[in-house]
């Protein structure tokens, strides 16, 4: 007859067995195949577009859904695992840097890809409610997601609100006090004040005009211009037709460019006016326009620091 334990050994062995079934549980749930969205760790709320939502303290996985918010990552040193992009085919912008080098694009800025954004795992998705309302429920399925209301907001806004999310708001502060200070350095250097500057991004056969409340615009008159007076139609910018080319009119006249060096990018309109525009400079769109951000904005700043000291 085979003998039964005693009962103490029993309880013995009984919690023995526990003991290893939980240790096991635990040794599962830090593993390295373990979901970094579903990992238990310090949080905070944020306020956004959609209410308040718990994020991680630090997140280290971040999907960024529009330029301002990868801008903000990369100059807080935040390196995203995935952003939305522009253009696929010409990736992160190269303005950003080997900073910016290994991120996984997921989709354009229009149009996110909600699959490649659940395979990299995030921990904290940031995303814009006036373009992907649509998406919410699903990205908040894939990790904690937080929306700024809007693109078209004033982009240091939204560098504040994306500084917030990554746990960095102090930092937001410096970054913009930074930013402002350069300009007063130039408007100080290059005597702009009461001088006026119009950017000029030729699209579609028409001038897209950009005004002060853009991010070109804006930083054009940070460094002491003025921009020229006109309707601007609660927007950003406002398209005029070639014809209409003398209402760009200023003393210093910048046009947008895939390449500086190729005079022949200046619209034939502005051309054929050439004495309407005695200081005209070709400028990178890449960051002029897409570069939204303190990163982008330091770059429009080094180019209107070199453009200004060349036409001084």
């Amino acid at each position: 007859m085979r003998s039964t334990p005693p009962r103490t050994a029993r309880r013995r062995l009984l919690a023995l067995t526990v003991a290893s079934a939980t240790a096991l549980v635990v040794a599962a749930c830090g593993s390295a195949d373990s979901d970094p969205a579903s990992s238990v760790g310090d949080t905070r709320s944020v306020e956004h577009a959609r209410g308040k939502t718990d994020v991680p303290a630090t997140p280290t996985r971040v999907v960024v859904l529009e330029p301002v918010q990868l801008d903000t990552a990369i100059a807080l040193e935040i390196t995203p695992v995935g952003a939305a992009v522009l253009n696929e085919a010409a990736g992160v912008p190269k303005y950003l840097g080997d900073k910016a080098a290994g991120i996984t694009t997921v989709g354009t800025v229009q149009e996110p890809n909600v699959q490649k954004i659940a395979a990299l795992k995030p921990d904290l998705i940031i995303g814009t409610e006036s373009r992907h309302s649509a998406l919410y429920d699903q990205l908040t399925d894939v990790a904690p997601t937080v929306f700024m209301a809007s693109q078209a907001d004033p982009w240091q806004d939204n560098v504040t609100f994306t500084a917030t999310a990554l746990g960095g708001a102090d930092s937001a502060g410096k970054l913009l006090t930074g930013y402002q200070q350069r300009c007063a350095e130039i408007a100080k250097k290059f005597g702009t004040a009461g001088k006026t500057a119009q950017l000029i991004r030729p699209r579609d056969g028409v001038l897209t005009l950009y005004g002060p409340t853009s991010f070109a615009g804006s930083t054009l008159e940070c460094v002491g211009f003025t921009t020229p007076k006109r309707d601007w139609e609660n927007s950003i910018s406002v398209d005029v037709s070639p014809e209409r080319v003398l209402e760009a009119r200023a003393d210093h006249v910048f046009v947008t460019t895939v390449d500086v060096n190729d005079r022949s990018t200046i619209p034939a309109s502005v051309s054929a006016n050439a004495a309407a525009f005695p200081r005209l400079h070709l400028v990178d769109q890449s960051f002029w326009i897409t570069g939204v951000g303190t990163v982008g904005g330091q770059a429009v700043l080094d180019d209107l620091e070199r453009i200004l000291a060349a036409s001084s």
